[in-house]
């Protein structure tokens, strides 16, 4: 459930609900805005009693039960969009973000020239795999040491195979780090969202969602982009969400096409795998851009990102109005 203080509620107040929700048993999660403070409400079992005391409490305004089985990640329990800073770049705010880089992380040349290529084409965040659990046993695996990644990345990427790594998920919310979840395979939208829920329960409110494509019949494309997942994620959760069209796809031929669409639907951003030489990429060479290739869709896509900027902002001036 989610419980609305009334505004400009005291410390003691706010304390005194949170005290009230765990004497019942249940765990609180609180956003804490200008003038008025949201508590959310997550546990198992019936809350109908404690709602019922909640709602006598003379500093609480009003109490809503939670239909959705993900709590804290729902439109319910927050209305406006998060934003997770990285550095200087805000994702799920009025910019539109493109991270770009190469799948893996193969060398010190390899990926100081991904980063000059991709920034000077107008990329803000450069992407690079680490650890990489493959199918495959013969594959490319990378570097398994978590946590020296979280030491040093901005953000971390968990992949396609590891969205219900359940103790993993736990332990994202304690890394400090946002997290850029990807859609497993075979997954549902709503398992995707039950996956963000681990983590942002577990104490990090920074996820950004990411939709790769699914496994489907369909073997024209390594998977099949769900490009309706954006806009129903987009009514669904508060959190960012972005496109990788390269998995999505696994051509580069249909990377830029696919870009486009991904812009012009809503998302709040592109994942991008950019190789200086993808002929000689150790993993997914067939899908990747080369510096040229993702100079030219950045150029492509500035009417797109152009409209989509006047979008947002439409959107942000319907919402303050009401």
């Amino acid at each position: 459930m989610i419980i609305s203080m009334k505004r400009h509620a005291t410390r003691e107040e706010i304390l005194a609900v949170t005290e009230q929700v765990n004497h019942f048993g249940y765990k609180v999660h609180s956003i804490e805005g200008e003038e008025r403070v949201v508590i959310g409400v997550v546990g198992v079992g019936d809350v109908t009693a404690c709602m019922e005391s909640i709602e006598a409490m003379p500093q609480v305004e009003n109490v809503v039960r939670i239909s959705a089985p993900y709590k804290f990640v729902s439109r319910e329990f927050r209305k406006e969009k998060t934003r997770i800073r990285v550095n200087g770049t805000v994702i799920g705010g009025d910019e539109f973000v493109v991270m770009a880089g190469p799948c893996s992380v193969e060398s010190e040349e390899q990926i100081l020239a991904s980063a000059r290529g991709v920034a000077q084409a107008g990329a803000q965040l450069l992407r690079g795999g680490a650890f990489k659990p493959r199918t495959s046993p013969y594959d490319f695996q990378g570097d398994r040491d978590v946590d020296l990644v979280a030491h040093y990345a901005d953000v971390l990427q968990i992949g396609a195979r590891n969205m219900q790594n359940f103790m993993l998920l736990k332990a994202l919310g304690t890394c400090g780090r946002p997290i850029l979840l990807k859609r497993g395979l075979s997954s549902t939208v709503k398992e995707l969202l039950m996956s963000a829920e681990y983590i942002v329960a577990h104490g990090n409110p920074d996820v950004i969602l990411c939709e790769r494509g699914i496994r489907t019949f369909e073997t024209i494309t390594r998977n099949t982009c769900d490009i309706a997942a954006i806009p129903a994620l987009n009514e669904l959760t508060h959190l960012p969400v972005i496109l990788d069209p390269s998995h999505a796809t696994g051509k580069r031929s249909l990377v830029p096409a696919l870009s486009k669409a991904g812009v012009a639907i809503g998302a709040d951003g592109l994942l991008v795998e950019v190789h200086p030489a993808p002929e000689k990429a150790m993993s997914d060479g067939a899908q990747s851009l080369d510096i040229a290739q993702f100079t030219k869709m950045m150029e492509e896509l500035k009417p797109y990102r152009q409209l989509w900027k006047d979008s947002r902002k439409l959107d942000l001036a319907v919402a303050a109005s009401r």
